[in-house]
């Protein structure tokens, strides 16, 4: 009699369903993530031309303040006012020291509109400001 073939068990063999199932979370993972972290665009502001304009690498959660003609500041698709962009400066200052803020102003915004906001971000105390252009039609 054999007693010890009945209890023998075989070891499983390579199981394809949960390494299905985690290469699925992963790439829902990274989907997201890319959504997130794509330019944000506001279609009604056209920023002025340069010859200079390169396509800049944008860093992960860059804070870009857009300006429309009427001096309408619009930052994550949320109208704020001066006071609402300053705590919004104040809490990413707390939050992440050094984060870059790019300023996209219309062509036709009073310039006055543009330099209330750059002062803004110096009294929060944010000095990695950029401004966003496009790159010049002619060249």
């Amino acid at each position: 009699m054999r007693f010890r073939d009945k209890f023998r068990q075989d070891l499983p063999g390579f199981q394809i369903a949960p390494m299905v199932d985690v290469i699925f979370n992963l790439l829902c993972f990274f989907l997201v993530g890319q959504i997130f972290s794509t330019w944000e665009t506001e279609l009604d502001v056209k920023v002025p031309t340069a010859e200079t304009s390169q396509v800049s690498n944008r860093l992960p959660g860059e804070v870009i303040i857009n300006i429309k003609v009427d001096g309408t500041i619009v930052v994550n698709k949320q109208t704020l006012d001066e006071q609402g962009l300053r705590a919004l400066l104040g809490k990413i200052v707390i939050m992440f020291p050094g984060q870059p803020v790019t300023i996209r102003a219309d062509k036709g915004t009073a310039y006055g509109h543009v330099i209330k906001v750059l002062d803004m971000c110096r009294q929060a105390e944010i000095w990695n400001i950029s401004f966003a252009t496009s790159i010049s039609e002619e060249t």
